[in-house]
């Protein structure tokens, strides 16, 4: 992820080079460096350098990094002649290479054909079972086809592989989110929660599937995680503030007519509601009349 720093650092060289001040090369290194999609400046400055002998043979062995850089940007914009271009140079240099062999499967499937694409990766998987960006090309593929179900089956069959890819387990919690299979993604999200306990994000994810399955021990459970995600977040998470006074008017829902052990102390709910009204007091003070109402509407 990004940075506001460095994105700001990221835009500024942007303007530069958009205004003429030159330094097309390092905002093409800072592009790649932060992983940013800005494919069209990328096509743009990439072969401005590409179509220029002296700068282009100035890179050195960089040259042929350019090359894929604009390739991937070509295919993203559709310019699919210059992916072809940028994708033959490479193969003239590198014969072999299986990386080439990734963006032609990757230009098979910017023109929709997905049949040809898939035998691609499918030869390249059977030299090298592991290469994870393969893998994640098939699933991209599948929810590029719409066909959601191969995707899952996709994800599943690399996480079998690659168990510690935190965006895989992401990226497949909010396709059975998507789906309304609650108990899939929210056993993906205990697996990002192990992983990495201090991520506030997927505490609230999780909190938010338990919440949607509901029954008391699923409430109580999402409760406690959206107590975490304002521990983690230093009480500034407005969305787990609404988590626990919906929790806890749930539970007492669900608690009716149950014995005293069962219902909820109504104490975290009116920290929750308070921190909220000091929040909307600050920020939408303009709003706080309907959170007056709604919290009202919401005690037990």
């Amino acid at each position: 992820m990004v940075s506001k720093t460095e994105e700001t650092q990221l835009n500024s060289l942007e303007n530069q080079v958009d205004n003429g001040g030159g330094g097309a090369w390092e905002y093409l290194c800072l592009v790649r460096k932060l992983k940013a999609r800005r494919s069209e400046k990328v096509l743009k400055y990439g072969l401005s350098i590409l179509n220029d002998p002296k700068k282009r043979s100035a890179l050195g062995p960089e040259e042929w990094t350019l090359y894929e850089q604009v390739a991937i940007a070509a295919m993203d914009c559709q310019c699919l002649d210059v992916a072809k271009d940028c994708i033959k140079a490479l193969q003239k240099k590198f014969p072999e290479s299986k990386r080439v062999g990734r963006l032609n499967g990757m230009l098979l499937e910017a023109k929709g054909s997905w049949g040809e694409a898939e035998k691609a990766y499918s030869s390249l998987l059977e030299d090298n079972p592991l290469d994870q960006v393969i893998h994640k090309r098939r699933v991209a593929m599948a929810k590029a086809q719409g066909n959601i179900s191969g995707a899952i089956e996709s994800l599943n069959k690399y996480l079998e592989i690659f168990m510690a890819d935190h965006e895989a387990w992401r990226e497949l919690a909010e396709i059975y989110v998507s789906l309304q299979m609650y108990k899939q993604a929210a056993f993906c999200y205990e697996e990002l929660i192990l992983s990495q306990p201090t991520v506030p994000l997927y505490h609230l994810a999780y909190a938010d599937v338990l919440y949607t399955l509901g029954g008391l021990e699923n409430l109580h459970t999402a409760k406690k995680y959206y107590a975490s995600t304002i521990d983690l977040t230093g009480g500034k998470n407005t969305r787990a503030l609404f988590g626990i006074c919906l929790c806890t008017s749930a539970i007492a829902q669900v608690s009716k007519g149950r014995n005293k052990e069962d219902k909820e102390s109504p104490e975290l709910h009116s920290l929750a509601a308070t921190a909220l009204e000091k929040d909307y007091k600050q920020r939408a003070s303009d709003k706080l009349g309907l959170l007056t109402s709604a919290l009202r509407s919401l005690k037990t």
